[in-house]
């Protein structure tokens, strides 16, 4: 991985910062179903609007011009658009086939945005996380009520969909792996399996993010686990990061970061949402009042990478570019 070297010169440096909610940001643009379909699906038999990936294909300069607002901003790392890229998020549009190009695709956008951003300002690098979301199955958990047993998927088919995707991210360019919005982490570990499989295959060292969700007050993941155990759970792979995005603001993310960053050798990771959404489902959070419930991660020392998830635009991602620049990263012992 070619940008492997300069990416952990970064990390031991400073604070990266990851950019904002895609999902967000496309939602300002109003799509169309046929906007959705562009010209090349015009005539699917099944509807499309809301399929956020698929915009890589039918609407590149939108999901370009995202990438880009996040760069300007001060984003180092960005995220492909991605979330829902496998084969078991996509069967819901019947476009299980189109996985391998959707992820490439995505990558090469985000790999095209960044690359002139680093020739812009080389002493900037900028990077290409590609985002691995959770799909829409659990593997520790039963949909059916009535049948605690029963799961919806298996482990190894978890394990081939992830493989896929992998495989078509890093071919477009990733630099960087992000398995994200972890809320079981049985399925996070076939994503890791796959990972490990694909670093075998290839003889190459994919650096990998995972980041969990905890979601609620609880302070437990979706499948029951503490912050603890879930560090503990994905920590026999060599991480790059382990962090937590989404589901709670800034501020309820705190101490769970602090118990990530007291029992962890790898950096940290933490993109919250701009606050808790509201009675209508949006976020109100300021960028301004985002960064001071950030200051905290930065004051005592807690994170290596620093973003937004749900409700955060290029302006968060500004104002907490312009905080953390002022603090040191997070130490850990020296990773080669």
């Amino acid at each position: 991985m070619k940008n492997t070297t300069s990416l952990y010169k970064a990390l031991n440096e400073r604070i990266l910062v990851l950019d904002g909610a895609m999902g967000t940001m496309l939602q300002r643009y109003k799509f169309s179903e046929e906007d959705y379909r562009g010209e090349r699906f015009i005539n699917w038999e099944h509807p499309l609007k809301g399929n956020n990936d698929l915009l890589s294909l039918t609407q590149p300069q939108a999901i370009e011009e995202v990438h880009r607002k996040y760069l300007e901003a001060g984003a180092d790392i960005i995220e492909t658009n991605t979330f829902s890229g496998t084969t078991i998020a996509m069967a819901d549009y019947h476009m299980e086939d189109l996985v391998y190009d959707l992820n490439y695709e995505s990558a090469k956008i985000a790999r095209k945005v960044c690359d002139e951003f680093t020739t812009k300002n080389p002493e900037k690098p900028r990077f290409v996380a590609g985002s691995i979301g959770p799909t829409n199955k659990t593997a520790s958990l039963s949909p059916d009520v009535n049948d605690p047993g029963f799961r919806a998927i298996t482990f190894d088919e978890l394990r081939i969909a992830y493989k896929q995707q992998s495989e078509a991210l890093l071919d477009g360019g990733s630099d960087i792996l992000l398995v994200e919005t972890v809320f079981d982490t049985l399925n996070a570990k076939a994503a890791l399996f796959a990972i490990d499989e694909i670093q075998e295959e290839r003889n190459i060292k994919i650096p990998i993010m995972v980041s969990g969700t905890i979601t609620d007050a609880s302070g437990r993941t979706l499948s029951g686990q503490t912050a603890e155990a879930f560090l503990i759970s994905v920590s026999h792979l060599n991480l790059l990061s382990v962090g937590f995005n989404c589901a709670l603001g800034a501020e309820q993310l705190t101490p769970y970061l602090e118990t990530l960053s007291n029992n962890s050798d790898f950096y940290i990771s933490a993109y919250p949402n701009a606050g808790l959404p509201n009675a209508f489902g949006q976020y109100d959070e300021s960028p301004e009042f985002m960064a001071e419930q950030i200051r905290e991660y930065a004051e005592k020392g807690l994170i290596n990478i620093i973003g937004g998830c749900c409700g955060t635009t290029p302006p968060h991602i500004k104002a907490i570019a312009d905080l953390v620049k002022d603090y040191l990263p997070r130490k850990i012992s020296v990773k080669s």
